[in-house]
């Protein structure tokens, strides 16, 4: 399972030109799901996105994680990150999970992120996004699980 993180002073996302997720100050965070993933690999992914440190402490260095800047975590499906880019000018999704199991895994995610953090707001499994969001730094960090 694949998350791209983003710190960010706000994001949000919308479906139709309705907003469906915002946050303020926190992390978007891009979600690919892969063929081979399953709810272990979600909950050590849930618990990087949580505790991964990449907000200033008071001397700017790096330090506090989400939890402890008690920052908004808003999480988007995106199968295009589990492409395999390797090689030709196309990508291929052979390795991207079937979507019955992508879709399985992110509401899994959204629901055990909801239970132990108290600001989760989530974009809308395969519908056609729009992703705003105001970069802080910027940031941005791929996790893998």
């Amino acid at each position: 399972m694949k998350g791209l993180i983003q710190r960010v002073r706000q994001a949000r996302v919308e479906v139709a030109d309705e907003v469906v997720g915002s946050i303020d100050q926190g992390l978007l965070v891009l979600v690919g799901v892969e063929r081979e993933d399953d709810r272990a690999r979600a909950d050590k992914l849930l618990h990087k996105l949580l505790r991964y440190r990449v907000f200033s402490d008071e001397n700017g260095k790096m330090n506090r994680s989400l939890v402890d800047v008690n920052g908004g975590l808003l999480l988007v499906s995106q199968f295009t990150l589990a492409a395999d880019t390797g090689s030709g000018l196309r990508p291929s999704f052979s390795s991207a999970a079937p979507p019955a199991l992508g879709e399985e895994l992110y509401d899994y995610l959204v629901v055990q992120a909801r239970l132990q953090h108290a600001n989760v707001a989530c974009g809308r499994f395969g519908a056609d996004m729009r992703v705003y969001l105001q970069n802080d730094g910027p940031v941005t960090f791929l996790l893998e699980t």
